[in-house]
């Protein structure tokens, strides 16, 4: 390559929607750059870094899975939030070859949410389903805005073990099995005015190619916010049902291009041009 560019890796990778988003924004403005992905294996991860150091052109790297957390001890630094969040899902090429750690996914997550947050509450509470690395960084969104949090997962005990990240007292009542939440609940709600609830999948239950996510919305308080970061397809069983209800709902694509905002930003040195969103949108739906 003669132009700088950056790249996404992961194992697999061919999925990634990276490349069309950072591709848009590139020809939107103008900027003589390209964007590719890399499949890279856990065993090769250490070598493709230190290749990539003494590329002149290259800027970084976007980082999937199974990465986030093995690239951590092969990085020169972490910036503060991705070293609380414990995982990396942006590296940036420094002078020298320097390779810093980001992750945008935790404020790429907020984005969509952040005309309810300009709102007080008298209450914020989020029902968070999945314990692996995108739960990781939504908890810690989540906490830093004010939320109350519960973790609905297969593996309590890891789901426990994040809570304890931002709350050391955190009590095991604050976790439910995801079977549980197969069951309908008896329960009233009551009067909900002036809480925010929000309910986010993080597994990927949903997925093409993966089971739906079987729940009961007995489980979900009314007037919820239903958030699911499952992009492909873009309206998952969970959204289709939330809809239904007459629910708000968030898709995954809304936190893949707040996320990806960021990174460009690291990578190119400018703004993401985001008011072509809706043309984004659609090239990403096509």
């Amino acid at each position: 390559m003669t132009a700088p560019y950056a790249e996404v890796i992961g194992d697999p990778i061919a999925h990634s929607k990276s490349p069309l988003i950072h591709g848009f924004w590139l020809q939107k403005l103008g900027i003589d750059a390209h964007y590719e992905r890399c499949h890279v294996k856990p065993k090769g991860l250490a070598d493709y870094l230190a290749a990539r150091r003494t590329d002149t052109l290259w800027r970084g790297c976007n980082v999937t899975i199974p990465h986030k957390q093995a690239v951590m001890p092969l990085l020169d630094g972490i910036d503060p939030t991705a070293g609380t969040i414990g995982a990396v899902n942006t590296v940036v090429r420094g002078a020298g070859g320097a390779l810093t750690g980001h992750n945008s996914d935790s404020p790429g997550f907020l984005e969509p949410l952040r005309s309810l947050l300009a709102d007080g509450h008298l209450f914020r509470m989020a029902r968070v389903i999945g314990s692996g690395g995108a739960a990781r960084a939504i908890v810690h969104a989540l906490a830093d805005e004010g939320f109350t949090i519960a973790l609905i997962a297969r593996d309590q005990a890891k789901a426990l073990e994040i809570l304890r990240e931002i709350d050391s007292e955190a009590s095991d009542n604050m976790v439910a099995s995801l079977d549980s939440w197969r069951q309908p609940l008896a329960f009233n709600w009551g009067d909900c005015e002036g809480r925010l609830d929000v309910v986010v999948n993080t597994t990927s239950l949903g997925m093409a190619g993966y089971p739906s996510l079987d729940i009961d919305f007995s489980h979900i308080p009314p007037d919820a916010v239903i958030y699911d970061i499952v992009y492909a397809p873009l309206e998952t069983p969970l959204l289709a049902e939330a809809r239904q209800r007459g629910l708000r709902t968030i898709d995954g694509l809304e936190m893949l291009i707040g996320q990806a905002a960021i990174a460009f930003a690291h990578f190119f040195g400018q703004p993401a041009p985001r008011e072509h969103d809706r043309e984004l949108r659609a090239l990403l739906t096509s």
